[in-house]
């Protein structure tokens, strides 16, 4: 995992624990977390809208 150990996750949530406080820990978190879902997301719909496309022009020089 990005070769971070658990001491360096300790340090980075004590940290975001000082700099966003309790009660907003939980919204940045989530927040984080479907930031990250949607990047991946369209990661992996990039390579098939392409695929698609090579798909019709495939489709289109085979009628031609």
């Amino acid at each position: 995992m990005f070769g971070i150990g658990v001491p360096e996750l300790v340090l980075i949530l004590i940290i975001g624990l000082v700099v966003f406080g309790p009660g907003k820990l939980p919204g940045v978190g989530k927040a984080l977390g479907q930031s990250i879902k949607e990047f991946k997301q369209a990661n992996s719909d990039e390579p098939k809208d392409e695929q698609k496309k090579l798909e019709a022009a495939k489709i289109d020089s085979d009628k031609k």
